[in-house]
């Protein structure tokens, strides 16, 4: 895998600063990056991640707070689910979650 860009990076360092079972959404990431509305290319960023990674994607979620599932995803997306469970954070069969209860609000 080539070396990740320097939006990437930035991505990432914002994702890894999201503690364990709390949630960011695509778009929150973007605004703290300072990319407001780039929230797709976020998503296009995490999915560029080897797995497994030490980055906590799993941990960034759509704004309407679910798991985006999609076939292009091969499977990406039911790992999600699995690692936010294990981190404490209830997932429904539809891939929703209690965004509010567990939103990260970074200082």
């Amino acid at each position: 895998m080539p070396s990740p860009n320097a939006f990437d990076q930035q991505v990432y360092a914002a994702v890894a600063r999201i503690p364990r079972g709390q949630l960011a959404t695509y778009g929150q990431i973007a605004e703290l990056i300072g990319v407001w509305g780039a929230a797709r290319q976020v998503g296009w960023a995490l999915r560029r991640l080897p797995l497994p990674s030490e980055i906590p994607w799993h941990r960034v979620v759509n704004a309407k707070g679910q798991i985006s599932f999609t076939p292009s995803r091969e499977g990406s997306d039911w790992i999600q689910a699995e690692l936010l469970r294990a981190e404490g954070i209830p997932v429904d069969a539809a891939g929703c979650l209690p965004l509010a209860r567990h939103r990260w609000q970074p200082r």
